[in-house]
């Protein structure tokens, strides 16, 4: 069972049997006291709260199979990625909160900055998550490339196949992009600066700002559809927002997905940027034990192939056999290895020097 988070009950415990009556006063304290823990340990494991800033309906599957595989009620509050840091902070050790999930490594190292997380002790996740998409305090469960999607009447395969090419002069009004403040280009910006420095980083930014043909606005599937639409000429773009106009029945969306060609940048080199959904367990959380069962089922085989055909990601774990057909027909390509811990740290360079770019 799925429950929406408003407010959270004490724990009741049993009365202690009127049979006991006849033993001390020391002696039923001590029985009390045993009865209160168990019952609250017992509590503890069939409860788990969630504050989620992923907002993908698909989601609810996932929730009600766990609940169904460990018989642990699951309770969920739902909200922006700043308002739920907010809470959090104003909670303090009083926060009825097990896990915060949240999309994008720079938002989950903020969470981990502000020192809302604890330290996640599992065997099966250190087994089953990549070191590359975990830190000591929040693990990856998903992850989602940063393509570049081109207008195939515009624009030819091989002026985009790196990040650094959408900077070159010959993409001149070409470029549309969604704002540079948002954490999936600022996590972009972080692995750019981890390979090549800030200096270049600064350096394409300002390239990629004289390339614009409009001001950034809109999310990613905006920026597609302005590509397909001949607005522009190129664009960057999360893969399962491409991913999910592939799978569209809609003759609107087909049209947009039969003008695009796809690159995923920078094989030559570093590899694609991949950025992640992911979910730390909490310092206060009053449910630890759950926390952790939860994590270790978002790692299963079940849970990995449902982000996978659910939401169009690629699962975390490299074993998970793929089923969705987009993600097949996008086929396969080198990642980036960056540790994502390490490009969360470097968004706020990036944002930056986005800023003096002028990427707004």
């Amino acid at each position: 069972m799925v429950s929406r988070l408003h407010r959270f009950s004490p724990t009741r415990f049993s009365p202690i049997c009127s049979s006991l009556t006849r033993l001390s006063a020391a002696t039923l304290l001590a029985l009390a006291a045993t009865a209160a823990a168990t019952s609250s340990a017992q509590a503890a494991d069939q409860e788990l709260n969630i504050y989620s800033a992923r907002h993908y309906q698909t989601d609810e599957a996932l929730y009600a199979n766990f609940t169904k595989l460990t018989g642990i009620k699951v309770n969920r509050l739902d909200g922006k990625e700043d308002e739920l840091l907010e809470r959090l902070k104003n909670e303090g050790a009083k926060s009825p909160a097990d896990i915060l999930i949240t999309v994008d490594a720079a938002r989950l190292e903020v969470a981990d900055q502000a020192g809302l997380f604890a330290p996640i002790d599992s065997k099966v996740l250190a087994k089953r998550i990549p070191a590359n998409l975990r830190t000591p305090n929040w693990i990856a469960f998903s992850t989602r490339a940063r393509l570049i999607a081109y207008n195939k009447s515009a624009v030819k395969a091989e002026w985009v196949q790196s990040y650094g090419d959408l900077a070159h002069p010959r993409l001149k009004g070409q470029v549309c992009v969604r704002s540079g403040s948002h954490p999936y280009n600022l996590s972009l910006g972080g692995a750019f600066i981890a390979h090549q420095g800030e200096p270049q980083a600064e350096a394409w930014a300002r390239g990629l700002v004289q390339n614009f043909a409009r001001a950034p606005k809109g999310g990613d599937t905006d920026q597609l559809k302005a590509v397909a639409a001949g607005e522009c000429g190129v664009t960057i773009s999360n893969s399962y927002y491409l991913a999910r106009l592939m799978r569209s029945t809609k003759p609107e969306d087909q049209k947009v997905v039969a003008a695009l060609g796809v690159v995923w940048p920078n094989q030559q080199t570093w590899g694609t940027h991949i950025n992640v959904s992911g979910a730390g367990i909490l310092k206060a959380a009053p449910n630890k034990a759950a926390a952790v069962k939860f994590l270790e089922y978002l790692s299963s085989d079940q849970a990995q192939t449902y982000f996978a055909d659910g939401n169009n990601e690629w699962p975390a774990v490299a074993s998970v056999k793929l089923e969705n057909p987009a993600l097949k027909q996008l086929g396969t390509f080198k990642s980036d290895a960056i540790n994502v811990g390490e490009l969360a740290r470097n968004a706020a360079k990036a944002q930056k020097l986005y800023d003096r770019a002028g990427w707004r």
